[in-house]
């Protein structure tokens, strides 16, 4: 449907710049056509999804620029490393259906979900070219004997010229999954009119892939539309809620002829693969991107996050004036160490990832040390303010000094995490939050040692009382003010 470049605006990140053929948008309602498909997926924001930053589709070349992303294409990467396997395999899987999913969540189908069109950013698969092939849908592309797409991935309901649905990215999903688990087509290489018999029969061949993955994709597989499960049982099912299909699929023919060759296509419109986009500086070490967590693992995060609240509330009641600029200074150090992480994928989006970076990170940290000080005074007012209303509040209710202390305490807490900036402040510490709550056990010692903690505070205040130091007295009591010497 178009050229791929890789472009860079005067100001800006580096694009991946679709400029479409003349002959795919050539009259005012196919551009109309295009221009409500971009309007749509120009809502799409998802770590999944390479969205659309840019769009022309009434110029003179009609053009689609999507935010760059410097790596692979799943086919390229499996084809040069290997088949996936463990807990990347599960990633791709897991990323792949909701990159799809949020594709429908704005009311378009993908239609060309393939290896091709996947591209791996660290170990994170990012959907490309998502809804664009709904322009082939011009009456003046749809020649006899032509078909748009690969036919290895193409649903059997398309091939037998319905239209389109939901349920058939759900069955491309499932075939690029087992590309991603094999390193093959499930539905085998030859001529191109065997492989679509195998796609309208459901032949196809997943050994290789884990069973309890095998058969979901093998449910994604099922020849009738009807019969596949939507995206959000799937969805369900790689989060571990539930239990896979059966293992009875009468679906699951091994193939015993599987012709070798290059994946055909049935299409002069089908993009080239080396059509994504530049595949330099990919990054095998960079951090997945995370999945949506189930209910329980939602509710350890919860449970882990309240405990380091309380514990924060518990030191600032036993020790006012030290815990209250220690909790500044760990506010400092956070937005600088977010703004240098920041900085870093800025360059890695606009350059790719370098063997350096991790040298510039530590030669530019001065620099976001002191780049973090305005906005850590701007949060600490904001959190002051808050905090010192809360006090208010206490004072008018007659509540004791401690829970004055407890209240204004926790009231601070959450203001340096959801206050302006606050993000900054959340983000480091949920990168060690939220992988201890992945697994139960580490989750609970965690949860153990910050409840202990907060136990120590509170043990402190009822048995010592509470420390002023380097100060001996609380706040206002020599003028008489809200609460007399202890």
């Amino acid at each position: 449907m178009g050229v791929v470049h890789l472009a860079r605006p005067r100001r800006g990140e580096r694009v991946a710049l679709k400029v479409l053929r003349p002959h795919i948008v050539g009259d005012d309602e196919a551009r109309a056509r295009l221009a409500r498909e971009v309007s749509s997926l120009s809502r799409i924001r998802s770590p999944w999804v390479a969205e659309i930053v840019d769009s022309d589709p009434w110029g003179d070349i009609p053009f689609v620029a999507t935010r760059y992303v410097p790596g692979p294409s799943l086919h390229d990467l499996v084809k040069a490393e290997g088949p996936l396997a463990g807990a990347d395999l599960r990633l791709v899987a897991r990323g792949l259906a909701e990159g799809v999913a949020s594709v429908h969540a704005v009311g378009v189908l993908h239609r060309d979900v393939k290896p091709s069109n996947v591209l791996v950013e660290g170990r994170t698969p990012i959907l490309i070219d998502f809804g664009l092939a709904r322009v082939a849908d011009d009456p003046k592309l749809t020649h006899t004997g032509w078909l748009l797409g690969t036919p290895g991935y193409l649903a059997p309901e398309i091939l037998e010229g319905h239209d389109a649905t939901t349920a058939s990215d759900v069955h491309s999903w499932g075939a690029t999954v087992a590309f991603a688990a094999t390193g093959r087509s499930p539905f085998g290489r030859g001529p191109s009119m065997a492989i679509m018999d195998r796609v309208r029969r459901g032949q196809h061949d997943l050994d290789g892939l884990p069973d309890d993955l095998r058969r979901v994709v093998a449910a994604a597989l099922e020849p009738d539309p009807r019969r596949r499960p939507k995206l959000t049982e799937l969805l369900d099912w790689l989060d571990g809620q539930g239990s896979p299909p059966d293992e009875d699929d009468p679906f699951t023919v091994p193939l015993s002829l599987a012709a070798q060759g290059h994946e055909p296509t049935l299409s002069i419109f089908d993009d080239d693969p080396d059509e994504a986009g530049p595949t330099d500086g990919f990054d095998y070490d960079a951090w997945p991107a995370p999945a949506r967590p189930g209910p329980l693992e939602r509710l350890r995060r919860g449970s882990l996050w309240t405990a380091l609240v309380l514990a924060a509330g518990a030191a600032l009641t036993a020790y006012p004036w030290p815990a209250l600029l220690a909790l500044l200074a760990l506010t400092w150090l956070l937005r600088s160490a977010s703004l240098a992480a920041s900085a870093t994928g800025d360059r890695r989006r606009l350059r790719g990832a370098k063997w350096y970076d991790p040298l510039l990170y530590l030669l530019g940290a001065p620099w976001h040390v002191v780049r973090a000080i305005p906005g850590t005074l701007l949060l600490a007012l904001w959190s002051t303010g808050l905090a010192l209303a809360a006090v208010l509040i206490c004072y008018a209710a007659a509540a004791e000094l401690e829970v004055t202390l407890f209240v204004a305490g926790l009231t601070f807490v959450v203001a340096l995490a959801l206050g302006p900036g606050g993000s900054r402040f959340r983000s480091p510490l949920a990168r060690v939050v939220h992988p201890l709550a992945s697994r139960p056990g580490p989750w609970l010692v965690a949860l153990l040692v910050v409840a202990a903690t907060a136990t120590a505070f509170f043990y402190l205040v009822s048995t010592s009382g509470i420390n002023w130091f380097p100060s001996s007295n609380p706040p206002f009591s020599l003028s008489g003010g809200f609460w007399p010497v202890e």
